[in-house]
């Protein structure tokens, strides 16, 4: 099951890059995906793998709010924070946290470091004093 789960990712980021959604892209896509290099590491835990779903349904809603609030309201203040990776994340599921830090406009993960920490730039209003 995990197998089809880590096939679904890449073939979503295919989709993705791709912006394409016809009959040939499909194929294409999924012969791409069929032949990219696996690594072999321990299997994530399908329960991980729903909760990263709804994380990214979560994200959709939350990056177009985070957009218009950048376009109403000016942020000017900038930080940086060293956030840790949760315990256990096989390589794609760090790639699908990277990939919701990254997709919401405040936010971006300037470096992964493999001691188990993302590097997150981010934006936020100046606070009044």
């Amino acid at each position: 099951m995990i197998s089809y789960l880590d096939l679904l990712l890449k073939l979503t980021i295919w989709f993705l890059l791709t912006s394409d959604i016809s009959l040939a892209n499909i194929i294409i896509g999924a012969i791409v995906c069929v032949l990219l290099p696996r690594k072999l590491t321990s299997i994530g835990k399908l329960q991980d793998w729903f909760r990263a779903l709804v994380e990214v349904l979560i994200a959709i809603p939350q990056a177009y709010f985070e957009a218009i609030q950048i376009m109403l309201i000016p942020h000017k203040q900038e930080r940086i924070k060293m956030e840790r990776v949760k315990p256990g994340r096989t390589p794609g599921l760090i790639f699908l946290d990277i990939f919701i830090i990254t997709f919401t406009p405040k936010t971006i993960v300037l470096k992964y470091h493999e001691e188990g920490l993302y590097e997150v730039h981010r934006i936020q209003r100046k606070k009044t004093s």
